[in-house]
């Protein structure tokens, strides 16, 4: 299945298949002490009829090119790791160009969204699902949307605690962060 397929949910055609595959993966790999992750993923294209593609920074490139992203959560656990949730990135030129988007199938009332609130809205998803995990952990695009830290931090979750990122920064190619469910230990 190609990224238009797996991402479908940004377009509007969520069904209950996503949502029976995060079950099924929790059934199998579910533990308290699991991990949510959020990250993105570009899927290069050459045309610029497929949703959501245009030229744009692409991780799995390493530069901008032209192409789809992904936004991905994934599940980890001693028993596993598997993707329970997806969205596909739709940038600001596609969402504020209707006719664009009414060729590639996309709903009208889809609007804008940043990759952060993207990875909010999944984790908000596995939490109404029930999904047990002590942490979250995403690279350093997700760390630095500070409102998505104070979501973090808030009522939905009030035991978890930042662990700062920036002081691993030296010794870390890619600077993760992490929210912990439980009291933080030192490192």
């Amino acid at each position: 299945m190609g990224c238009s397929g797996c991402c479908a949910a940004r377009t509007g055609t969520r069904t209950g298949v996503c949502d029976d595959i995060r079950d099924y993966v929790i059934e199998q790999l579910g533990d308290a002490e699991g991990v949510l992750i959020a990250d993105d993923a570009g899927f290069l294209k050459k045309g610029a009829r497929s949703a959501g593609v245009q030229r744009q920074y692409s991780g799995t490139a390493g530069r901008t090119e032209n192409c789809q992203v992904g936004v991905f959560l994934a599940y980890a656990s001693r028993h596993g790791h598997a993707l329970i949730d997806r969205e596909l990135y739709l940038p600001r030129s596609w969402t504020d160009d209707p006719q664009r988007c009414r060729g590639a199938g996309i709903p009208q009332e889809v609007e804008f969204t940043t990759r952060p609130r993207q990875a909010q809205e999944m984790i908000a998803r596995a939490v109404a699902a029930g999904v047990p995990f002590a942490w979250f952990t995403a690279d350093e695009a997700y760390g630095q949307a500070k409102w998505l830290q104070a979501w973090l931090e808030g009522p939905l979750f009030p035991a978890w605690a930042l662990l700062a990122a920036s002081q691993a920064r030296a010794s870390m190619d890619k600077v993760m962060w992490a929210y912990q469910a439980r009291q933080v230990r030192a490192w």
